[in-house]
């Protein structure tokens, strides 16, 4: 499975944008993708995911009721629409697709592929 992100940018806070996992290798819909985070000076961190057992969503309590993962089977793209976001929302995100198990969703070493990242500054 290869992984491309896209759709990082400069906003201001309270605004909005949407990022775009490119996929491919055929398989990817039998993955859990999930979006992670990492800003400068700090670890990698779970964002969201969506999980391939039971097509649910899971969020990091920091993102809940603001972002929201989608998965696009006609495109072969993993969307991450963001929302009201906050300068603590500044950081580089990456798309990852694995199978981890559920109680594990938010651990990014579960994960065998990734993006590139792409990078979100949020301006106060």
């Amino acid at each position: 499975v290869q992984l491309q992100a896209s759709g990082g940018g400069l906003v201001q806070a309270g605004g909005s944008l949407r990022l775009s996992c490119a996929t491919s290798g055929g398989t990817w819909n039998t993955y859990s993708v999930a979006w992670f985070r990492q800003a400068p000076g700090k670890e990698r961190e779970f964002v969201t995911a969506s999980a391939v057992q039971n097509m649910r969503t899971y969020y990091d309590d920091s993102v809940k009721g603001r972002f929201t993962i989608s998965r696009d089977k006609a495109k072969n793209t993993v969307n991450l629409q963001m929302n009201s976001l906050k300068p603590e929302d500044t950081a580089v995100y990456y798309c990852a697709a694995g199978r981890p198990i559920i109680s594990a969703i938010s651990n990014s070493l579960l994960y065998g592929f990734w993006g590139q990242g792409t990078e979100v500054t949020v301006s106060s």
